[in-house]
């Protein structure tokens, strides 16, 4: 017998731009990262749109005809902008891949062309899967409009679309080409959009930077107010954690069992899934962050005191800490939402990993959880928001309402 040990070491690079009116003709960012390596030929850009986004800026479409035409030189638009459904209903209906795809094959989009995906995260998920399969990989810029997108999920490596009732069971590992952040997008989101995506900045925060925590904290209340300025400082500094941790983990295609950046979303997933997509992603991981910040409390691993300010900063952003659908029961009597702690073992392979709280911007990871512990934790949980609705607990009014 001979052996063959071959091993096969593949660089990545994209750049990740903070910028705003990224399609004035004046804005020369999106002509030149399509440049970036040709320079001389004419690059041919299939643009995919968020629905909501569409709505939200009428004038997109001719704005797009517009920046390829001052650029006709080096951009030229394969097709017209094709757009589809926003929110994770284009992730749970395949037929939004395929039309893709058929796209992709109908207007001659090869290797070295791009599908540049305009929308929130749900979009960005199915458009790069799209992509991704398609030639073995065309080139993606993804161009996120939520904060959620922009300062965790639109940075990074993965993609993927819901099956089987699980959220993302098929997908792949896949660095965009380039990650283009225009905040101008931000400011037509509704309110609650604004605040669900800062759940994914609370979360980087709380289990690897306690001075972007104290940060968080200590501007809780521009934020919730959706103070634009404030919002741009938390998405760059919340994408630079998340790619850090990307750049630097050793296992940036999630090789092994381990998924540190998903604290919290162990519940969240399922939680969505429970809701029926009620609660938006981000509104889910908060949910998630508090459930799994109580464990972490009630194991001994940090204090009351932390756990209060953790909770506490989620509740002050304008986060409900409690869904109904937590108490749901399968026909063993077993709350169906720790199916959701199954569900993640299996998808990592058979091992938990589960992150946890040491303190604030310290986590750490096991891989086991007492289910009565859990199941405590949810009930205490209801208690605590409970209190808080009806004043017994002394908290500061939610200002994401006002």
């Amino acid at each position: 017998m001979t052996t063959i040990q071959q091993e096969i070491l593949a660089r990545f690079d994209f750049p990740v731009v903070f910028t705003q009116n990224l399609f004035d003709p004046e804005n020369r960012i999106f002509v030149d990262t399509v440049r970036r390596r040709e320079k001389e030929r004419k690059h041919r850009v299939l643009f995919v749109i968020d629905s909501n986004v569409a709505k939200a800026h009428p004038g997109l479409i001719a704005s797009l005809h517009a920046y390829a035409e001052v650029h006709a030189e080096h951009l030229v638009l394969a097709a017209d902008p094709l757009v589809v459904p926003g929110g994770e209903v284009v992730k749970n209906d395949l037929s939004h891949v395929w039309d893709l795809v058929e796209q992709v094959n109908r207007h001659g989009i090869d290797r070295h062309s791009y599908v540049a995906i305009i929308g929130g995260g749900a979009v960005l998920d199915m458009a790069s899967f799209a992509a991704a399969i398609s030639h073995r990989s065309v080139r993606t810029i993804r161009i996120p409009t939520t904060v959620l997108s922009q300062d965790d999920s639109g940075v990074g490596v993965k993609n993927g679309v819901n099956l089987f009732g699980k959220k993302n069971f098929i997908g792949t590992f896949q660095p965009p080409f380039a990650v283009l952040n225009d905040i101008d997008f931000i400011t037509t989101l509704e309110h609650r959009d604004k605040i669900a995506g800062v759940a994914e900045a609370v979360k980087v925060a709380v289990i690897r930077d306690g001075e972007f925590f104290q940060y968080l904290e200590s501007n809780r209340e521009r934020i919730a107010k959706g103070d634009l300025d404030a919002l741009a400082h938390l998405i760059r500094r919340s994408a630079e954690l998340h790619l850090t941790h990307i750049a630097t983990s050793g296992d940036p295609f999630e090789m092994g069992s381990a998924r540190p950046l998903d604290f919290g979303h162990w519940c969240a997933h399922k939680m969505e899934v429970l809701t029926h997509n009620r609660l938006r992603h981000g509104e889910a991981v908060a949910l998630g962050m508090a459930l799994d910040t109580l464990y972490s409390w009630k194991i001994g691993h940090i204090t009351g005191d932390q756990c209060f300010r953790v909770i506490g900063l989620l509740d002050d952003l304008g986060f409900s800490l409690w869904e109904e659908e937590l108490l749901l029961e399968n026909e063993g009597g077993e709350l169906v939402v720790l199916e959701g702690l199954r569900e993640f073992r299996e998808h990592l392979g058979g091992i938990l990993h589960i992150t946890l709280l040491r303190g604030i911007g310290e986590g750490f990871e096991v891989n086991e959880m007492d289910q009565s512990l859990v199941e405590a934790s949810i009930h205490w949980l209801r208690e605590f928001q409970g209190r808080i609705e009806q004043g017994f607990i002394d908290r500061r009014p939610k200002l994401a309402a006002q």
